[in-house]
């Protein structure tokens, strides 16, 4: 039985990522910071363990809570959105949030559960988003997420020279209808997941030297950095 770990997935695309998994036969282990998302998550069906992706302290227990496990998908969902521009200052917390959330929880958690990658020759996944590409930028909307998900971008593509061995890859998930994108969004949290599994399953399966470090759409196509 394969194992993804999803970190970050008590509801949105997370929470159907786990539904999906586990309806395909996957053992899944899943990370919520609170009792609620706990809650939803142990009701799939998925093993679960309490992590709070913007607390150092809570993310630094991480590999001895996975301690002996083999993880054949890892999948960084964790998020925090942020629609300002740049004219005016975002405050400490709001900075620290965002960045501590949506790019340094991946460089805490990926080093730690990277053995047990190498041992199942694994994915890792950060979930980024198309606001983190420096071509398209056309508006100042949402500057300081912008600003994380670059950093993600960059950490995932430093983080496949480290660890070769692990294939490591940036996702767009698309423009899905969550608290972040907003119902008016053309894909459903459950669309958005299955095009994400698909194009994981790929690269899993069917490593391309072009997938390594790589930013891409939810549908496997790159995106320009």
């Amino acid at each position: 039985m394969n194992t993804v770990l999803l970190i970050g997935a008590s509801r949105g695309i997370g929470l159907a990522l786990a539904r999906q998994y586990l309806d395909d036969g996957w053992r899944v282990i899943a990370t919520a910071r609170n009792d609620e998302g706990l809650a939803r998550l142990k009701a799939l069906g998925a093993e679960t363990f309490r992590l709070d992706v913007a607390n150092p302290a809570s993310n630094s227990g991480l590999a001895w809570q996975l301690d002996g496990e083999k993880i054949d998908l890892a999948i960084y969902v964790a998020g925090v959105g942020d629609r300002d521009t740049t004219t005016s200052p975002p405050t400490r917390e709001k900075f620290d949030l965002l960045m501590h959330t949506n790019a340094m929880g991946p460089m805490m958690v990926l080093p730690q559960i990277a053995p047990m990658l190498i041992e199942a020759k694994g994915v890792f996944a950060a979930i980024s988003s198309h606001l983190g590409s420096l071509t398209q930028t056309q508006t100042s909307m949402a500057a300081l997420y912008r600003m994380s998900k670059v950093a993600l971008n960059m950490y995932v593509r430093c983080a496949q020279h480290d660890f070769p061995e692990i294939g490591c890859v940036a996702l767009h998930p698309g423009w899905v209808q969550t608290e972040m994108g907003g119902a008016q969004a053309p894909l459903t949290p459950a669309q958005s997941a299955t095009s994400l599994r698909q194009t994981l399953e790929r690269i899993r399966t069917h490593p391309r030297p072009e997938d390594r470090g790589a930013f891409l759409n939810h549908d496997g196509t790159p995106l320009p950095w």
